[in-house]
């Protein structure tokens, strides 16, 4: 998703925090000041461009209700920004549902978009909660090309059991992840004793890309809102098992975030759509390169929610 080291499949990865296993209700208005007093608060991002231009989007519009903000963009991994919750170096940022949930409760077997974010208010640490959840996602999705999908009579993970080899490239984190090959396994039918992995390290971006069009690999795990799919008429291979769980984007805060901040983010949430990710990222990742702040300040204003 971006040309950093850290990927956002590698903040799933990283091993639970020791400390992290007390839970709380997560009551919003636990200890927090849901009147109009407005505290100074931190909104950090994950190391790649999207968390950033989302952590921007939180930031200006916390700041448009007269919250003062820092900024520690490009923070790391998860199991960095999530110890940066906890110390209070940072209140909030970005998140994404299905990775969250796994990253505190690794066997849950919520599937669908309310179950996966109730058991994620449920298994959150002490001091931590979420805000309201968007309509946006951004999860994994296994691609082939529209070639690949028309020879092998291939549209479903169910139908992959059905070849005699597939080669598989995604991130080198994925070859372990329930989703990945072990998942397509497990869940599918598919032999391993067919399955080929390719390790590629740019997070979906175009080195991912030209490995499947060039037909180095036949499947690729690609982020749902890479440009890509749609500019090279890759398709997206459908999941009725629900091999990967859903992946809303969400506010994760500290409970120094009160009421009036949660309300601001919220109607962040209510309007952003996958559709307004997968634009975003194209403004970073294609000719313009726009800023995350530019993007971010763009995006509020046609939403109707800049100063």
């Amino acid at each position: 998703m971006t040309t950093t080291t850290m990927t956002r499949r590698t903040l799933l990865g990283a091993a639970l925090l020791t400390g992290l296993t007390a839970c709380s209700s997560n009551d919003p208005l636990d200890s927090n000041d849901s009147g109009s007093g407005s505290a100074n608060l931190t909104v950090g991002s994950a190391n790649f461009t999207e968390s950033e231009i989302i952590a921007e989007l939180y930031a200006q519009s916390l700041e448009t209700a007269g919250i003062t903000v820092k900024r520690r963009m490009q923070i790391g991994a998860r199991d960095v920004y999530v110890k940066a919750l906890q110390d209070g170096s940072v209140d909030l940022i970005p998140e994404y549902s299905g990775n969250l949930l796994q990253f505190f409760q690794a066997a849950s077997s919520a599937s669908d978009e309310k179950s996966v974010m109730a058991t994620l208010r449920k298994v959150l640490p002490a001091g931590m909660s979420v805000g309201e959840p968007s309509a946006a996602q951004d999860a994994d999705s296994w691609c082939v090309t529209a070639e690949f999908s028309r020879t092998h009579k291939v549209t479903s993970l169910a139908d992959l059991a059905k070849l005699s080899s597939l080669k598989v490239g995604g991130n080198p984190e994925l070859k372990e992840r329930p989703y990945g090959p072990k998942g397509l396994t497990k869940a599918y039918g598919v032999p391993a004793s067919i399955i080929k992995f390719t390790a590629l390290s740019d997070s979906s971006g175009p080195l991912t890309v030209k490995t499947l069009t060039t037909g180095a690999v036949d499947l690729i795990d690609l982020y749902t809102t890479t440009p890509a799919i749609k500019e090279q008429h890759l398709v997206v291979l459908s999941d009725p098992k629900h091999l990967i769980v859903p992946q809303n984007v969400v506010p994760l805060l500290s409970k120094k975030v009160n009421g009036k901040a949660r309300a601001q983010l919220a109607k962040v949430s209510k309007v952003l759509t996958t559709d307004d990710l997968i634009g975003m990222n194209q403004r970073s990742q294609g000719d313009e390169k726009a800023s995350a702040a530019t993007i971010a300040k763009d995006w509020l204003a046609k939403k109707g929610l800049a100063s």
